[in-house]
């Protein structure tokens, strides 16, 4: 078991979070090899209470070895990897590390309902000489890695060789289910051209979209958008590499979520990872709007800070994966964050275990 004297969460209760509380931070051995892996890369997390699990998905891009998943166990006060899991593809092979067929896997949720692992790619856009233009995608798979299922992508997500759709890097890297399994939530991590510029540095005008899926049929019914905060710090140097988006969503309900808002600008060592509620009860289908920055008419995604990883006083790395794990002895629930070290010795693979309060 995960904590000795842990129980287990009903499937469709709403979870309500109001409160942190840091009980551990792990920190795993800089590519730590595993049944013929290297882990790191670790993109996404989430965990089925039924097996007492955890999932995680690594976003090689087939490089270091094919596009994978891990299985893992988490105490107190460890970090225990069970299994790994390579991805297939619908011909039943793995992914290549060709550019023009490897995925960018970034998310992972497990659905309870069906038993099943669905799972999303950034895709790729590479615009030269030899333009590459990989859609997005999610994917539903079994646990043993096979492809079952994929989910329709509405076109204005399609990679463009213009300055159009989303950007690259900048698409599908969060998701999650409604308690009930009846809905799907996908995040863009930036804004897509047609929709503004990138975070900046003062009050920002960068939306993303939120798209809302019906998993019984696949497709999208809504769209939603989500106002970003500014990046929270100037690079050094000036003219460096800076952004600030989402990197994760956990579903709430069908109304609302929790975001990691994750900002980072080269020079400095510490990412900025703040933690929002949101609700979407009063915001705006925005399906049929093309251009979030011509067309105002809209209500956006309100949010409030829940948490900002500052306040721990500790390095704080690319944190881009959260999930509830199971009930603590007190009958608390805990949550789990995890950082993609993307495979760098100067970054680190980092877990933190909360109590909600």
């Amino acid at each position: 078991m995960l904590f000795a004297g842990c129980s287990i969460a009903h499937k469709t209760t709403t979870p309500v979070v109001s409160k942190l509380r840091l009980i551990h931070k792990y920190i795993v051995p800089h590519n730590l090899p595993f049944n013929g892996t290297t882990i790191g890369g670790l993109s996404g997390i989430d965990y089925d209470t039924a097996q007492q699990v955890y999932y995680l998905i690594c976003d090689d891009r087939s490089e270091k070895q094919s596009a994978r998943f891990y299985t893992a166990q988490l105490t107190t006060d460890s970090v225990r990897f069970t299994g790994v899991t390579s991805l297939r593809m619908p011909d039943g092979n793995v992914y290549p590390a060709t550019k023009n067929m490897a995925p960018d896997p970034e998310a992972m949720r497990y659905n309870p309902h069906t038993g099943h692992l669905i799972w999303s790619s950034e895709g790729e856009r590479i615009v030269d000489k030899d333009t590459i233009l990989k859609d997005p995608a999610v994917y539903e798979i079994s646990k043993d890695g096979r492809f079952l299922d994929s989910f329709a992508i509405p076109s204005r997500f399609h990679m463009q060789a213009t300055a159009a759709g989303p950007r690259r890097n900048g698409t599908f890297e969060g998701l999650g289910f409604t308690p009930d399994g009846r809905y799907m939530f996908v995040n863009l991590e930036e804004p897509r051209y047609e929709d503004g510029p990138r975070a900046g540095f003062t009050d920002t005008t960068a939306y993303i979209r939120i798209l809302k899926y019906d998993l019984q049929s696949r497709k999208p019914v809504a769209q939603y958008a989500y106002k970003l905060d500014p990046v929270a710090q100037h690079p050094v140097p000036a003219d460096k590499f800076y952004i600030n988006g989402i990197s994760d969503i956990l579903v709430l309900s069908a109304y609302r979520l929790l975001i990691i808002e994750r900002s980072f600008s080269t020079g400095i060592k510490d990412c900025t990872i703040r933690l929002f509620v949101a609700s979407l009860d009063k915001a705006t289908d925005v399906s049929d709007i093309n251009s979030l920055q011509e067309v105002k008419t809209f209500t956006p995604v309100s949010k409030k800070q829940l948490f900002n990883f500052e306040s721990l006083h500790t390095y704080i790395d690319n944190i881009e994966g959260m999930t509830f794990g199971p009930r603590l002895p007190n009958g608390h629930r805990s949550m789990i964050f995890v950082a993609d070290n993307n495979f760098s010795a100067q970054e680190e693979t980092q877990f933190y275990l909360f109590e909600v309060e």
